[in-house]
């Protein structure tokens, strides 16, 4: 399914959803599509213009299959205890918990996965406040997420499997100075439109002029 038409600024920003259950598992995406989006992320901002993202793109049935089970174990290792008791949940917690229990099922199946990556001067990460690190690369991440949903695609934002991220590089065969930020199925959806998620209200989680000048908590 593709868009009926182009997506205004605003809709574009408010209802490019990450997509569980709506995937087209079916129908092939033309990695050139995805290198189109890529090139379009390639525009946002990141620290001093190092420019020092990677993008792992992977089709490859196969290697989907590896990285799918090593997401798998992760989510089931993060979700033991709720996954146990899923009908006591609350409806939304219940109904959040199933469609991510079906993207890990069905992941593997997914045409499309992309792993953005940051290439680092060291094996470790640095010590202390990490905010202007991955600022360099998630940003960039999400601008393929808009550009995917301009042209008819949609993504799942997820980082489970970086719960065992080493399994995950070595199945990717990264160096040790290369970090992943998350993971992006790509896939046609089964339905073209969407709306804008629940949210809290702007006033419950703005403070004016410091803290106490209002929010929730």
């Amino acid at each position: 399914m593709t868009l009926e038409r182009p997506l205004s600024c605003e809709e574009l920003l408010t209802t490019t959803r990450t997509v569980r259950n709506g995937l087209d598992l079916e129908r092939r995406v033309d990695p050139a599509l995805v290198e189109d989006c890529l090139r379009i992320a390639l525009q946002a901002p990141n620290g001093n213009n190092r420019q020092n993202w990677r993008w792992i793109l992977v089709t490859d049935p196969d290697l989907r299959a590896a990285l799918a089970d090593v997401y798998r174990a992760a989510f089931h290792d993060r979700n033991a205890a709720g996954l146990a008791r899923l009908d006591q949940l609350p409806p939304g917690a219940r109904s959040m918990l199933a469609s991510a229990r079906s993207l890990a099922e069905r992941l593997h199946r997914v045409p499309v996965f992309v792993i953005p990556c940051l290439q680092l001067a060291a094996e470790r990460l640095p010590e202390g406040n990490q905010a202007g690190l991955w600022a360099s690369l998630l940003p960039a991440a999400w601008s393929y997420a808009l550009a995917a949903r301009s042209r008819g695609l949609v993504t799942a934002w997820t980082a489970v499997h970086l719960d065992r991220e080493q399994e995950a590089a070595d199945l990717l065969g990264l160096p040790p100075t290369v970090r992943q930020g998350a993971l992006l199925p790509t896939a046609y959806p089964l339905r073209a439109t969407f709306r804008p998620g629940p949210r809290l209200p702007l006033e419950d989680v703005l403070h004016r002029d410091g803290w106490q000048g209002g929010g929730s908590g």
